[in-house]
C-alpha cells in the first residue's frame, strides 16, 4: 500500500516547481495538484488604490511621533 506526503512549493516556471523541503528518499513518483486563484482574469489593483480605501486611522500625528521618540528611546 502507497502512502502520500504533501509538500507544499510554489511554481519558479512553468513546468518548474519549488519544493519547500525535499522529498522523501523512497518517493519515486509525484503527483502535482495546482492551486489556483479564485478569478485568474482578475487584475490586481494598485497598492496605493488599495491603501486609499481603508478607513482613516484614529490616531493623531503627535501620538504617532510621541511613540517613535518611545521606540528610539529604548534602543542601546
Amino acid at each position: 500500500m502507497s502512502r502520500t506526503v504533501v509538500i507544499k512549493g510554489h511554481m519558479v516556471g512553468p513546468t518548474t516547481v519549488q519544493l519547500e523541503q525535499p522529498l522523501p528518499e523512497q518517493a519515486r513518483e509525484v503527483e502535482v495538484r495546482a492551486e489556483l486563484p479564485d478569478d485568474p482574469g482578475r487584475r490586481r489593483g494598485r497598492l496605493s488604490e488599495f491603501l486609499r480605501s481603508l478607513p482613516p486611522g484614529t490616531r493623531t500625528k503627535e501620538d504617532v511621533d510621541q511613540q517613535v521618540r518611545e521606540e528610539r528611546n529604548s534602543w542601546s
